[in-house]
């Protein structure tokens, strides 16, 4: 836990803060930084999913469980906003790519909740542990949903970078002054919560995983120099890694 933050608190701050406009805007492939950093990272890793059942934990407006089921996956997303659920749900009304979204908390996640109920050949997670004030019980969710040996992926802000865009665009460089303790990260729409490296990676060895892959993506430079006018900052990307994405196989 982190801080006075419930999950419950969490919930409501960001339900109270997705509009319709920011939904839209990002129901196809996310925004400019999932686009070319967080999505192809976890389309690799994940792998070929066509015809395997996939838990999206944390899914949002739903846009990644529509690229996975695009892709022919079996797709169960879960996600405790009521406002993105509606959408997602509203959005697989009119596509019907056979979707099943279910809301709830990962972190309370019971084992008998419906179409939620394992094994799952594949769980991912993006963007949505750093965004958890309780999270360890919610990655617990995440591993107990699979089948003996069956794939986790999940990306975070990289704990090491947060904010960097904003730093590169100020300074030229990226600044930290504190990284091994823990503390609120207040944003324009809603809280985080900076834990280390090392926590995250910690609590997936405590559950048994077997770590597959670590990935820190960086900007490809061309893509980088075709959109700098309209994103400041963006230089920072090919730097650094604004992200850190991991795969591991559960036991």
């Amino acid at each position: 836990m982190t801080s006075s933050w419930t999950n419950e608190a969490a919930i409501r701050q960001r339900d109270a803060t997705a509009t319709r406009e920011a939904m839209e805007a990002t129901s196809e492939d996310g925004d400019f930084a999932k686009r070319h950093l967080v999505n192809p990272v976890l389309e690799r890793l994940l792998g070929d999913v066509h015809g395997r059942r996939v838990l999206d934990a944390g899914c949002g407006n739903g846009y990644f469980s529509r690229m996975l089921a695009r892709r022919g996956a079996r797709v169960v997303g879960v996600e405790p906003t009521g406002s993105m659920t509606a959408f997602a749900r509203e959005r697989e009304v009119r596509e019907r790519l056979g979707i099943t979204y279910v809301r709830a908390d990962l972190a309370r996640l019971p084992e008998d909740t419906g179409p939620a109920r394992g094994p799952f050949d594949a769980v991912v997670s993006s963007m949505v542990f750093m965004a958890i004030p309780d999270w360890r019980p919610a990655m617990r969710s995440c591993v107990r949903a699979l089948r003996p040996g069956g794939r986790f992926v999940f990306a975070v802000v990289h704990p090491a970078f947060e904010g960097l865009r904003a730093e590169w665009r100020e300074h030229g460089e990226y600044r930290v002054r504190r990284y091994l303790e823990e503390y609120e990260i207040p944003g324009p729409v809603a809280c985080d919560f900076h834990r280390p490296l090392s926590a995250y990676l910690n609590e997936l060895a405590s559950l048994g995983c077997r770590l597959r892959e670590v990935v820190e993506p960086g900007l490809d430079p061309v893509v980088s120099e075709g959109a700098r006018d309209a994103v400041p900052g963006l230089d920072g990307y090919v730097h650094l890694p604004n992200f850190l994405v991991v795969a591991a196989d559960a036991p």
